[in-house]
């Protein structure tokens, strides 16, 4: 497995990127819907590309496997392919963003235990908690910081 940084994003990449997303998702946002899956899945792909670090873990074969975005010291996204969830792979790439890109703070799904649970054994705390997300759903926010 490689961590690779990347800035051209390629259609075919925002596109392998999105199975990962999509995997992730549904294997560890059960409280999403189907349909609530399939609407923010149309803005991933803006989110991708809108990124200011974008890095990817992917096999020796090139296939991304996992995904992190970072803006500003802020942890944006992390999701990694239900296939290779408790690989590692996430204490990796979060490792990584720390020590080059000084990742302090990120937010995640209060329903979404097990992200929050790894997150505190990296080394993160809550801070913050809203009863909505970005986008005004009633899904609770936990902002943390190291």
């Amino acid at each position: 497995m490689k961590i690779v940084e990347v800035n051209e994003r390629t259609d075919e990449l925002v596109e392998e990127l999105l199975v990962v997303w999509e995997s992730a998702v549904r294997a560890t946002h059960h409280f999403l819907s189907e349909e609530e899956i399939l609407k923010i899945r149309e803005y991933v792909p803006e989110a991708l590309r809108g990124i200011p670090h974008l890095v990817i873990a992917e096999k020796e074969d090139g296939i991304p496997v996992a995904f992190m975005g970072i803006a500003d010291g802020m942890l944006e996204m992390l999701f990694i392919h239900n296939a290779e969830r408790g690989k590692g792979l996430g204490r990796k790439l979060l490792t990584y963003g720390i020590e080059n890109y000084g990742v302090t703070q990120l937010s995640v799904n209060e329903q979404n235990p097990s992200a929050k649970g790894f997150y505190e054994y990296m080394g993160f705390t809550v801070f913050k908690r809203t009863e909505l997300d970005e986008q005004g759903n009633p899904y609770p926010i936990l902002y943390m910081k190291r």
